[in-house]
C-alpha cells in the first residue's frame, strides 16, 4: 500500500523536467479543472489517476 495516490509539485517537476514554478502552475490548472467538475482538491497535490489521464506520454514515473 505504498503506492502514491497523489503527486506533489516536486513529483511533477521531476517527472516532466520542469521548474517547481511550472509544476505548481500545472497543478493549479488541473485542480481548477477538477474543482469545476465538482471534485474536492488539495492545494499542491493532484490525484495520480487524473494526472495520468490528462498528461499524454512523456512523463517518466516517480518511485513510490
Amino acid at each position: 500500500m505504498n503506492e502514491k495516490i497523489y503527486y506533489s509539485a516536486e513529483d511533477i517537476a521531476n517527472m516532466l523536467g520542469v521548474s517547481m514554478g511550472k509544476s505548481y502552475k500545472i497543478l493549479r490548472e488541473m485542480n481548477k479543472e477538477l474543482s469545476e467538475k465538482g471534485f474536492l482538491t488539495i492545494a499542491g497535490k493532484i490525484p495520480v489517476e487524473y494526472f495520468r489521464e490528462k498528461w499524454y506520454g512523456g512523463a517518466k514515473e516517480v518511485g513510490a
